[in-house]
């Protein structure tokens, strides 16, 4: 008797995905619970698990196909399977895809893909390699064997630690091998034929966008065409934060378990700024702007799929040491795909960090339907004049995208003073000012 696997709930407003990628193959044992498949939202990779113990069955859409929520895209034969092939389920083969399926670029090398490589190789062993979609593309990115990786995950799966760690390992290990090059061939000896100079090769590849990467250009095109979107600068002297964490990280850390972070005082100065510029954490719907007395904050974080923006709700309410934990562990699971659709669900107000990947200044744009965002930069010493001396400072750019059609020059202005006001006198943030 065989179960079927439907697409869960994906979040509210969203009634359909791609199937990114199988993790299972027909005729593969799998457990209660186990992934047998991702799907790609608009905004997330969704695990799809087993319902039940047994062997996998057929598969109904091909990779690449939509689907909608509670759609059957698969079934789960009763039994225990014997690796891939094994058992009748194997016997069904996957429908092909309508269109050819996405081929991840291989950073070791061109016309090489690492991933089905490994799992060939893996085939011919006799045993089933089943990767997670973030060690997949761990694997990808650094180029490495998963076939030559010993697992220390559940059933010997690999983790993204063991993917990590085999790739310093080669890397370790490259000098090495690169101080001691084979010797060169004996001059009289002829050339091969396949080192005869060739010109020069020149390729090109097409590889479909995700769901994700789709939603954000068409999203981001939205705002400029239906937003009035100004954006202003401040820069503000970052010597009063820097030396608070240092005083007292330690101290923090001890106590909260987690470290002082930049984040957590820019998130209090937008929240303090915004009590005094109410509009920026508004936005408009129809003829009507909407208010809110509380600042769900949309914090950037990276993503091996792009940037994506969980919120931290009511952080207006929130202390140092819990807004630092909550950004923490969004980082974590953005790496790791784990985010959710609820994670990501409202925001009334956006930062993002592009000063940790080295920008120095940025013209973000607004996440709809908010009314702004704010770009932090990198902190680089400049000379500022301080009491009439020309002394060397931390700074840091800061940039206000801003909805013109709701908020003024003026407004946007007096919200980056506030912010800097508070940045450059942390007092501020503790006393209300």
């Amino acid at each position: 008797m065989a179960t079927e696997v439907k697409v869960p709930t994906l979040g509210e407003s969203i009634t359909e995905a791609t199937l990114g990628q199988w993790l299972k193959k027909p005729g593969d044992a799998v457990k209660a619970d186990e992934p047998i498949a991702s799907l790609e939202t608009d905004k997330v990779a969704v695990e799809v698990p087993s319902p039940v113990d047994g062997v996998m069955g057929d598969q109904v859409v091909a990779e690449g196909a939509t689907v909608e929520v509670g759609a059957v895209i698969a079934r789960i034969e009763s039994g225990s399977g014997s690796g891939a092939g094994a058992g009748p389920a194997a016997a069904t083969p996957a429908p092909t895809a309508a269109a050819p399926a996405m081929t991840p670029v291989n950073p070791s090398g061109p016309g090489e893909n690492v991933e089905v490589r490994a799992e060939e190789a893996h085939e011919e062993e006799g045993g089933p390699l089943t990767l997670s979609p973030s060690v997949r593309r761990l694997v990808l990115e650094f180029g490495v064997d998963p076939s030559k990786i010993k697992g220390t995950g559940k059933d010997g799966r690999l983790t993204k630690d063991d993917v990590l760690a085999a790739a310093k390992n080669r890397e370790a290990s490259a000098p090495a091998a690169a101080a001691s090059p084979p010797p060169p061939p004996p001059p009289s000896a002829p050339a091969p034929a396949s080192v005869a100079s060739a010109p020069g090769e020149r390729r090109e590849e097409r590889v479909r966008m995700t769901r994700l990467r789709q939603t954000v250009a068409r999203r981001l095109k939205e705002a400029q065409n239906s937003a009035a979107m100004l954006t202003t600068f401040n820069d503000v002297d970052m010597t009063a934060v820097m030396d608070a964490r240092s005083r007292y990280k330690d101290l923090f850390e001890k106590k909260h378990g987690i470290r002082l972070g930049f984040m957590s005082f820019f998130v209090k100065a937008a929240v303090l700024a915004a009590r005094d510029v109410p509009a920026v954490n508004a936005y408009i719907e129809g003829e009507e702007i909407v208010y809110h007395d509380y600042v769900d904050v949309s914090v950037a974080v990276s993503a091996p799929t792009g940037l994506v923006v969980p919120v931290v709700r009511n952080a207006d309410r929130l202390s140092f040491a819990e807004i630092e934990k909550t950004i923490a562990d969004f980082g974590r699971r953005a790496k790791d795909g784990a985010l959710t659709m609820a994670d990501m669900a409202g925001g009334t107000f956006t930062i993002s960090n592009g000063g940790v990947f080295g920008s120095l200044l940025s013209t973000p744009i607004i996440n709809p339907p908010q009314s702004a965002v704010l770009g932090m930069h990198r902190i680089e010493e400049r000379p500022v004049v301080r009491d009439g001396q020309i002394v060397a400072r931390p700074m840091m750019y800061l940039a206000l995208s801003y909805d013109h059609r709701l908020v003024d020059g003026r407004e946007a202005v007096t919200f980056l003073v506030r912010m800097k006001e508070a940045i450059e006198d942390p007092t501020r943030l503790l006393i209300d000012l």
